[in-house]
This record gives C-alpha cells, structure tokens and sequence, in this order.
C-alpha cells in the first residue's frame, strides 16, 4: 500500500501526535509522502515521533515536518497549532483529531472537575479545531478524521466519562459531516477496540493488571489478537484519502470484531 503514496505533497495536522495511534499514523503518513505538522504536550517524545517521520519519510525534509507543543483544551493552543500549519506550509488537507485522555472512575467516584476536564479534551477541542480549520480544508476540499472508541457505542465499566466523551464524538462526526458537506469537506471517524498502547497505564492501570487485561482482551477477541497503532493509521489514512471520496459521516470500527459478540458463542478457531 506505501506504493500508492495516498497523500503525497498533503498538508496534515495530527494531534496526540507524541505515543499511541497519533504516532503511528504520523510514521504511516509520512511514508505516503505527506507534509506533517504534530501535535503534543510532550515535547520529548513529539521530537521522537518527528524523527521516526523523518527516517521512513522517503524525501522528506526537516522543515517539512514540524512539531507544535500545547494542550488541546487550550484555545490559544488550538489556533497557535492550524496557523503554524497554514504559516509554514500555505494551506491545510488534512485534520486528525487524535487527542484524548481517559479518566477512570463512576458516577459515583468522579469528580464534576474531572468529568468536564474529559470532555473539554475529548470532544470540546474536536469542535474546536475543526472550526478553526474549516476555511482552510475548504479551500483544498480536505478532510477530517475523528479517532473515537468502541466504548462510544457500547458501555464500558469505570469508564463513564470516557464513555460518554466518545459517544459525543461520535455524533459530532456525523453533525460536522452534515454542515461541512457543502463547503466540500468530509468528516469520518475511526473507533479503535484495545489497542497496545500506554493509554490504559496513563489512565490509572497498573502494570500487572494491564499485562492480565490484554492476554484476556486477546483470549476474548474473536480474532485472538488485540490491535495496535498502525491498525488504527491505516483505517484513518482510507478515509483521509480520495479513496474515500464519497465517504462522510461514517464511523470504521477497528477492533479485531470484538463489539460483534462474544467469542464463547464462536466456533473455535483454526
């Protein structure tokens, strides 16, 4: 699929861009020959990902791929992040809203300070970034791809707030798909399933428990596996693309068809 080069010469915003799926996308990206602008609270770990895009990017230069330190929950952030974009590379194609961060917890144990904290992350700054980036992605007929979750369609345990944040992320895709449509801009969602990432330890789990929770993660997937970030790139890099072209306001599940059912009603794998 590299060989297709999907993206070549696009201008691409990526945020979460510093671990996990946002990393994973902006090492696939960049191997398609995309103009990258990476977004992250840690700047150690942006530079790391913006190397890794360096090395694999075939002819990409160092001023070609940028990266952009700040908080999504911050608007000065968010509008500092699409004009760097814009400044530096003269207009925009591509927005992957990938932030986001987990709280664990109940009705009852969360916090009304947390509860609004996660949605200011998790759905606030999807709003707002791509509002900011509209007049841009108008001017290329761009995209937008939302990372989302399962848990946005199926409720999960101590996951209340997370739950929630992705459900309205869910129907935000759809809402800005509708009103962007005319302006000629798509607006898609991913919702990945596990994925082998250090999202659950940042959240609060253990590391003893984590190792328990992918092996049965995997044992109750019916495919026997659980995913990781360049699952999760590859469904965002489709809908990104103009294979997609006629592709807005869907959701691609990748979870190895964990949601489907459990696998105790399955056959036995081959």
């Amino acid at each position: 699929m590299d060989a297709l080069r999907l993206l070549k010469d696009k201008v691409v915003v990526i945020t979460g861009a510093s671990s996990g799926i946002g990393a994973g996308t902006a090492v696939l990206f960049a191997r398609h020959g995309c103009r990258l602008v990476l977004a992250g609270r840690n700047a150690g770990n942006l530079e790391r990902t913006r190397a890794e895009c360096l090395e694999v990017g075939d002819g990409l230069r160092p001023d070609q791929v940028i990266a952009v330190t700040g908080s999504v929950e911050e608007e000065k952030d968010c509008e500092k992040l699409i004009r760097a974009a814009v400044d530096t590379f003269g207009r925009l194609d591509v927005l992957v809203n990938n932030a986001g961060m987990a709280v664990r917890g109940t009705a009852a144990s969360l916090e009304l300070a947390e509860f609004d904290s996660q949605m200011k992350t998790n759905v606030s700054s999807v709003f707002l970034l791509s509002k900011l980036a509209l007049p841009h992605l108008a001017s290329t007929k761009g995209s937008i791809v939302n990372v989302s979750s399962v848990v946005g369609f199926r409720s999960a345990v101590n996951s209340l707030a997370y739950s929630t944040s992705k459900a309205a992320v869910d129907h935000l895709t759809r809402n800005l798909a509708l009103e962007f449509a005319g302006r000629g801009v798509r607006v898609n969602g991913v919702s990945p399933g596990l994925i082998v990432t250090e999202f659950q330890k940042r959240a609060g789990m253990p590391e003893d428990v984590y190792e328990k929770f992918i092996a049965a993660a995997a044992e109750a997937n019916p495919s026997g596996r659980v995913g990781l970030p360049e699952h999760v790139a590859n469904a965002i890099l489709f809908l990104a693309s103009d294979m997609a072209l006629h592709v807005t306001g869907s959701s691609v599940t990748v979870d190895g068809g964990a949601s489907l059912g459990s696998q105790a009603a399955l056959p036995a794998r081959p």
